[in-house]
């Protein structure tokens, strides 16, 4: 028997007929008339040359062959149903964008600006997740990576972004914050920190305040936790230039004196280099670059 497309209609009305063993209830599962079916099952019949239901008063029951056939059909039916759903889910997920990044850079930086990327490309839909591992770039990954460093990680092409700069800032009711006029009134100042490569001890000896011993009364692991302490007045946090910004502008934080210390690493977006970026990636690509640009233009 040919198994050419134009069966295949048959094979799916014989095959839930034998899962039912009722015409009629496979007529509703396929939106057709039990007679529709009965139609493909005799058509079936007709090619084999053999029965494949026998029909008696109160329905159908499979024959040997039908059972045979019954099994084949519906395994080879399942097989097709989820190559089918795959290809689906593959052809609806070419335009989703996963992004690895920092929770602090999404929220800081990336977020006020990503209205802008909806309206410029309606079309891209973008994944983002946040965390502090290093994305692996494995066919289950994303596809691109938001990092801090020094831009340098294997299999992966990295263009800069933005440099980075710290200074201290607090919450301007923060108690003592009218009589912290020099980066050495800065260290009197109860301390909010975070584990950044760079700390307090840093920025005291590029602001020459020496033989100080910084007073870090909290510590957390991500930039935005710290800078929310500090905005409720729990102490001073020596802020990044990028992830402070929404907060100076917003006057929940407030700078204080000294200087800006230059940081050691800066933000870049990395991409895999054995794979070669989807359009709706690479679109990605091209507008953080060119957004990162425009701000330091």
């Amino acid at each position: 028997m040919s198994t050419r497309a134009e069966w295949l209609s048959a094979l799916a009305a014989f095959e839930s007929a034998a899962r039912h063993q009722n015409f009629a209830h496979a007529g509703e599962e396929l939106h057709l008339t039990a007679s529709a079916v009965s139609h493909h099952v005799r058509k079936l019949e007709s090619r084999l040359g053999l029965p494949l239901f026998q029909r008696h008063a109160r329905g159908v029951a499979l024959t040997a062959a039908g059972r045979q056939l019954a099994d084949a059909a519906s395994s080879s039916l399942a097989d097709l149903e989820d190559v089918l759903r795959a290809l689906k889910a593959s052809s609806e997920d070419r335009d989703v964008v996963r992004i690895a990044t920092l929770h602090s850079f999404t929220c800081a930086w990336l977020m006020p600006r990503l209205p802008r990327f909806a309206a410029a490309h309606p079309g891209v839909r973008l994944s983002i997740e946040t965390g502090f591992a290093l994305a692996r770039f494995d066919d289950s990954g994303p596809d691109l990576a938001i990092r801090h460093g020094g831009g340098e990680w294997p299999g992966t092409q990295a263009t800069r972004l933005l440099d980075e700069h710290l200074f201290p800032v607090a919450a301007p009711t923060m108690p003592g914050l009218a009589d912290t006029k020099t980066a050495r009134d800065v260290a009197r100042l109860p301390l909010v920190a975070d584990n950044a490569r760079q700390g307090w001890h840093d920025w005291f000896r590029a602001a020459k305040v020496l033989g100080v011993t910084p007073d870090e009364r909290f510590r957390f692991t991500d930039s935005t936790g710290a800078l929310e302490a500090a905005a409720t007045g729990l102490g001073a946090v020596l802020a990044r230039e990028h992830i402070v910004a929404p907060y100076l502008a917003s006057e929940r934080l407030v700078r204080l004196p000294g200087p800006s210390l230059t940081a050691r690493w800066s933000y870049y977006i990395a991409v895999p280099t054995h794979r070669r970026l989807r359009p709706a990636a690479q679109t990605f690509v091209d507008w953080v670059v060119e957004e990162a640009r425009a701000q330091v233009a």
